[in-house]
């Protein structure tokens, strides 16, 4: 099983740059790449809570599990 960061898919969506996104939710660029490229091991419920409430999403927009 894995858990993927769609991070990108709903960026995208909402036209918003990883900078813009980054200094909203006061993420480093580093992390914010990190997560992007699904590269974290875990993440603060108060990050998904920034990243909701700044790309006005939902948890499911953000994440998505696929069985391997």
């Amino acid at each position: 099983m894995a858990i993927n960061v769609t991070l990108d898919v709903i960026m995208a969506k909402r036209r918003m740059s990883a900078t813009e996104l980054s200094t909203k939710i006061g993420l480093t660029m580093a992390n914010l790449s990190i997560l992007k490229n699904n590269k974290a091991k875990a993440i603060r419920l108060s990050t998904l809570d920034s990243l909701c409430e700044a790309l006005d999403c939902q948890i499911s927009d953000i994440l998505e599990y696929v069985k391997e």
